[in-house]
This record gives structure tokens, sequence and C-alpha cells, in this order.
């Protein structure tokens, strides 16, 4: 009895306790929704509960198991979740938490306003000539995580978006054309940026190398992509690492300038 006594002796600090790790892990679960990684996850929950659960039975034997793998599995379990984790501290690390809707719905009360000026018409345009023409494009629109460590990858710049510059940055024969460009407020920041390439999902054939590289920034940042396709000409929108599904170029501008707020 005297144990169940100390189970109902909460405090304002345990409640905030178990608020806090309850949302914790409901972000993680977030980052590896979707993902080989969720299977994991959710195995290392139910080991760990066990684990809980043979040392407040005093089940020495198990516990000393279980606490063995726990403590040594923690090396193979950073190896597994590495890119989970990096855009967890990507997420954390952050220096303007105010724009992190997501992250801080919970607490709307702390926000104030941000704006962002980047001008969505116009790239919306220069990407449905471009679409006609089956031009290849890929742009990166930066939100919360900064992206210099993508930009020094290619040649940075400080121009101010609007549609001729879009197109002729993509021009088959501009010496830019090849990579991709990194948007952040309205201003072009670099252009030919290496991205990472993902390779782990399973993606049809006909997307090539930019529909994986916009699947790879969007996953491992907050960032958005925009791929139009230099076979097909078609225009792929890409958040959370996910493909977003759009009727026409209406809605699309709606969801980036949404996205972007």
């Amino acid at each position: 009895m005297e144990i169940f006594k100390d189970l109902l002796k909460f405090s304002v600090v345990d409640v905030i306790d178990v608020i806090l790790v309850a949302l914790l892990l409901y972000y993680i679960y977030k980052l590896v929704k979707g993902t080989v990684a969720i299977n994991i996850f959710i195995g290392i929950i139910i080991i760990y509960l066990v684990w809980k659960l043979t040392e407040f039975l005093n089940m020495e034997l198990l516990t000393g198991i279980f606490g063995g793998f726990m403590k040594v599995g923690i090396i193979a379990l950073i190896v597994v979740f590495q890119p989970e984790i990096r855009k967890f501290l990507l997420m954390v690390g952050s220096t303007n938490f105010n724009r992190r809707r997501k992250f801080l719905k919970p607490f709307s009360f702390l926000k104030t306003e941000t704006t962002n000026n980047t001008d969505v018409d116009a790239i919306i345009s220069a990407c449905n000539k471009m679409s006609m023409s089956k031009t290849g494009a890929l742009i990166v629109f930066e939100r919360n995580n900064n992206l210099d460590f993508l930009s020094s990858s290619g040649d940075e710049m400080n121009i101010k978006v609007t549609q001729p510059i879009i197109e002729s940055i993509f021009f088959k024969n501009s010496p830019l054309h090849d990579g991709a460009i990194i948007i952040n407020n309205n201003t072009v920041k670099a252009t030919r940026v290496i991205l990472p390439v993902n390779n782990e999902k399973n993606i049809p054939q006909r997307f090539g190398l930019r529909h994986r590289a916009a699947i790879g920034v969007s996953e491992k940042t907050d960032a958005l992509a925009l791929v139009v396709s230099e076979e097909t000409g078609h225009i792929s929108y890409f958040k959370d690492g996910e493909f977003v599904v759009f009727e026409d170029s209406n809605q699309l501008n709606l969801m980036i300038k949404k996205d972007l707020s």
C-alpha cells in the first residue's frame, strides 16, 4: 500500500515532467512516422516499458538483461536514427522558434507575428513557363532551419526574386542551371547548390535525381522544395520528405504561401 501511496503523491513538477516527456515522444514520433525507423522506435518503447516493469516488480535477472541492452544499445540507436536525430537537432537548435508554428502550436500565446515576403506568384509563374518548355528546375525555400551549410556547396548570390530571374537561372544554356537554388525572404541566396539525395524511399522510376534531392532536403530540414521535371514538365511540391498533392497552380500557390507564413 505504501508504494501506491507514493505513486499518488504528484507535485506540479511531476505533472510538468510528464507533459514534457509526452511532447518529446510526440515530436520524435512525427519525425520517424512513415519511415522504417518507426518500427524500431516502437520496439524501443516496448523494451523500455518492460524494463521498467521488471524493475518495479524486483525481477533482478530480467532487469539486468534489459538494463544492459538499453545502456549498450544507445550507440547502435544513434547510428540507426542518424537522419532523424539530425532533423530533430536542427529543429531544436533553430535560431527562430517563432516561425515553427507546428512546434509552438500548444504555446500559441507565446508567438509573435512574422512575415515572409517571398514573391510566390512570380515563382509559380516561372515554374509554369518552365513546365511548358520542359526546363528542369529545383527550387528550395528556406524556412526556420538555416541552410548556409548547403549554400556553401554552390555559388552564393543575393538576387531579388522575380519571374525573369528564376527563368534565366534555369535556362538550359545558363551556367547556373545545374543544381538547386535556395530562396529566403524573396532573395536567391545561392545557385548550383548540391543537395543530399534520398536513396531510401521507393519513388516511381519516372522521377529523377531532382525529385530525390527535393525529398532529401525537405526530409533532413524544414525546407520546402519545388521541382519542374525536365522529362515531363510536371511540377512537384515537397514538404517533410513527402510529395504534396495539389490540383492546380492556384492551390499550389496558396499552399506555399501558407507554409511560408
